[in-house]
């Protein structure tokens, strides 16, 4: 065999290696599911960290089938699913088709962003411990909807977001990491909302990477990282 052969086959043996390589990352990736039903900028956010860490994103769930989050996610190779509410009698109904749906993917975490559906206990307490969320808000303040405008008309000085585990009760739960922005005398609510969701994207890959990694414990209610309440789970943007 000339030195050439020698180099190709050397090449080759490198190339397989490193393909297998890729394959048996990929094959480890930590498996999620992700809920939505609209834009899916959030979802998009966790998209773009999945090469930052072993996380697969096996599906992508809505209640729309126009939300565009689902293009994002056919954009990426990601299987998607619309089960949607209205073909349903009653919460109770749909909720059980929807775990039919992700039950399949056999996923370790189940991921809402911004999946405008308020879930059954039943729902929540299939998935206690591995359902998380994210909230426009310093929770426990302002569960619900109209978050910024609320903040405003309050007079705060401060708002932000919450990603937390899932409780039966509507934005309760432990709360895994904040975000903190600045409310300024200008804002509208939608000013908030942008500088806000800014903030989003970036603490909500985080969280998941930490759930991923075996990080997070909950002991009376408090979300501890590394078995610490740790600085890292607040988040204060540089404009405050």
């Amino acid at each position: 065999m000339s030195a050439s052969s020698d180099l190709e086959s050397s090449d080759l043996e490198s190339s397989d290696l490193e393909s297998s390589d890729l394959e048996s990352s990929k094959s480890k990736a930590f498996p999620i599911v992700v809920l939505i039903s609209g834009s899916g900028s959030n979802l998009q956010a966790i998209i773009d960290s999945c090469s930052d860490f072993p996380v697969k994103i096996l599906a992508v769930v809505s209640n729309n089938a126009s939300a565009y989050g689902l293009n994002r996610a056919q954009t990426s190779g990601i299987a998607t699913i619309v089960v949607d509410h209205r073909d349903y009698p009653d919460r109770s109904s749909y909720d059980a088709a929807l775990m039919s749906e992700i039950d399949q993917y056999q996923a370790k975490l189940i991921v809402l962003a911004g999946f405008m559906r308020i879930l059954t206990p039943v729902f929540v307490n299939h998935y206690k411990g591995r359902l998380i969320n994210i909230h426009p808000s310093l929770l426990p303040l302002y569960p619900g909807l109209n978050t910024h405008q609320r903040a405003i008309d309050n007079g705060d000085s401060v708002a932000g977001a919450s990603v937390h585990f899932v409780s039966p009760e509507v934005d309760g739960g432990s709360i895994i990491i904040q975000a903190h922005v600045p409310v300024l005398p200008t804002d509208s609510s939608t000013d908030l909302a942008d500088r806000v969701l800014k903030q989003e994207h970036l603490i909500y890959p985080k969280a998941i990477q930490w759930f991923a990694q075996n990080r997070l414990t909950v002991q009376h209610g408090k979300v501890l990282l590394d078995d610490n309440s740790s600085a890292k789970q607040q988040v204060y943007s540089d404009a405050i």
